[in-house]
């Protein structure tokens, strides 16, 4: 009868993700629904883990500012990033984003946090280029809750479960339908047919910035 409650009680968890606002710089929204029937879930640890592309990143030192102010937690593997990087010379890395409980829904968990988006090479037609977000793995970590955890596999998570001390960490990896659809980030990229006028408008500007300051300079020691 334990079994036949078990998988009665077993559904797949719904996750969605956007990002909101435009432009490089986005917040990337993540939900969570476990599909737990008749269970209480507001005591788990709930996180999401994601492998981000190239041309999208998480700023390190934007994100201790965040997590200084428990705004929010994650890690990031690995936690060196070159945020000057453009998109061709930049290698993907692993987020695991905690979730916080939906005060509304005992089964609902959700996080927001900021990325930026790298700049791409030039472009022989379209002036932006794509990037997609898969749908991430949803991780559930519940202390001495049987029905809840049977639902789910053991996952080989090296990280804590949300400061949570008095049980033991065992991450579970949820079964969940993906996002409704793909998040996208659209970026913004040159034309290569522009690359000359780019460069002969760069080199004018800084010839030009050059003079004022040198007569500035000069302008100045005379004064003096």
């Amino acid at each position: 009868s334990v079994l036949l409650d078990v998988c009665a009680a077993c559904q797949d968890a719904t996750v969605t993700q956007e990002l909101l606002k435009e432009g490089f710089h986005r917040d990337l929204l993540v939900k969570v629904k476990l599909g737990v029937v008749g269970e209480d879930a507001g005591e788990c640890a709930v996180a999401v883990r994601t492998r981000l592309p190239t041309g999208i990143y998480v700023d390190p030192y934007e994100l201790a500012s965040l997590q200084q102010h428990n705004l929010t937690k994650a890690l990031l593997i690995p936690d060196v990033i070159d945020v000057e990087a453009p998109e061709y010379l930049a290698t993907d890395f692993l987020l695991l984003l905690y979730l916080e409980p939906d005060p509304w829904c005992s089964q609902c968990f959700r996080a927001a946090l900021p990325v930026h988006g790298r700049y791409h090479r030039p472009a022989e037609e379209s002036e932006e280029v794509l990037v997609v977000l898969k749908s991430p793995e949803v991780l559930v970590c519940c202390c001495d809750n049987y029905l809840l955890t049977a639902c789910w596999k053991p996952a080989e998570v090296e990280a804590p479960c949300s400061g949570r001390n008095n049980c033991p960490c065992q991450w579970y990896s949820v079964m969940h339908k993906p996002a409704y659809k793909e998040s996208i980030l659209q970026v913004p990229v040159g034309l290569r047919q522009h690359s000359s006028l780019v460069c002969v408008v760069t080199l004018l500007t800084t010839v030009l910035c050059s003079s004022l300051i040198l007569a500035a300079v000069c302008k100045q020691g005379c004064s003096s």
